[in-house]
């Protein structure tokens, strides 16, 4: 079924019939790559990111580690039109986020690059970023918490999930101990995300 987390409206194919108007609505088909909306964690990820916009935000560089179907760079690139940086490590899941660029009509809007965390030179060139999404997994969060603070203007924010509620005090530890701080922590089911703004 379709997603909607508040602006966002996230749908198959199967549902294209379903979009309601005046919402920004993102055709996501998951194939061999996660990130469908359906699980609380891209769910977390996409209500933190309306918290975001609510607060008045406006992110002119972001970026999306480990992006998966790319879901929540289109998300930001639709409601400020930057291009936004994809990066995974995963070939498919590249593929996959490019094929769903081309099914929402936003060719352009959003790079999308094969990398490990942000070893890749366009990352490099336009890091820091004001925003960044890494819906990943505890482990890779734990390693990344050094280069995300690295990579993060001052006053930034970094939006994480992968997580199990269990394992949020542990990351967020992680990233406190890299200067940043927890400005919302939601949790949905058994799954946990973190919203930190670097101090």
């Amino acid at each position: 079924p379709p997603v909607e987390a508040g602006r966002f409206f996230v749908y198959g194919s199967h549902d294209a019939d379903k979009v309601p108007e005046g919402r920004i609505s993102l055709l996501i088909e998951a194939a061999m790559a996660f990130g469908t909306g359906h699980h609380g964690t891209t769910l977390g990820c996409l209500l933190a990111l309306e918290d975001y916009i609510a607060e008045g935000k406006v992110a002119q560089n972001c970026a999306d580690i480990g992006c998966g179907t790319a879901v929540l760079a289109m998300a930001a690139a639709a409601v400020w039109g930057n291009t936004v940086i994809a990066s995974d490590i995963a070939p498919v899941a590249v593929e996959v986020a490019e094929a769903n660029l081309k099914a929402n009509g936003m060719e352009g809007q959003v790079a999308c690059v094969e990398a490990t965390g942000f070893d890749h030179a366009l990352l490099k060139k336009t890091a820091p970023f004001d925003l960044i999404f890494a819906n990943i997994l505890k482990p890779p969060l734990l390693a990344l918490a050094p280069d995300m603070a690295a990579n993060t203007a001052p006053g930034g924010t970094v939006i994480l999930s992968g997580l199990l509620v269990e394992q949020g005090d542990e990351v967020l530890a992680a990233y406190e101990g890299q200067g940043f701080k927890l400005s919302q922590r939601r949790d949905i089911g058994e799954w946990t995300a973190l919203k930190l703004t670097l101090c």
